[in-house]
């Protein structure tokens, strides 16, 4: 019936994942099959960079996580299986990154993620 306690997907929950050291916590909040589709310089809406399954996405995450950045989520709104959050991240160099996402849920867990994000060049 219930979620086990920690598992469920709230702005809390997202907060600690995002700000995090490693993309482990974050990579928790996504169901096994989910989609995240990504939009930006490099790949634009007719051709996003689409991720399927936690181990594509894991791949990302460790890449990320391991950069020399720091990763903040400025806003999340949560609405039944919808919720839209923003996040900032900035290089040791100075380098800013903004995305902004859109998910649906299902079952307390991330099942589909469209993320728009722009950086510094």
């Amino acid at each position: 019936m219930g979620t086990a306690t920690g598992s469920a997907f709230t702005a809390e929950t997202l907060r600690r994942g995002i700000e995090g050291n490693t993309g482990n916590n974050l990579l928790s909040l996504y169901a096994d099959d989910a989609e995240i589709r990504i939009i930006d310089q490099r790949t634009q809406p007719s051709h996003p960079k689409v991720l399927c399954g936690r181990p594509q996405i894991a791949e990302m995450l460790d890449d990320v996580y391991s950069r020399d950045m720091t990763h903040r989520l400025d806003q999340c709104v949560v609405q039944g299986d919808h919720a839209a959050y923003s996040e900032s991240c900035e290089y040791a160099d100075g380098v800013r990154v903004l995305a902004e996402s859109m998910i649906t849920l299902r079952e307390g867990k991330i099942a589909e993620q469209i993320m728009i994000q722009a950086w510094d060049e």
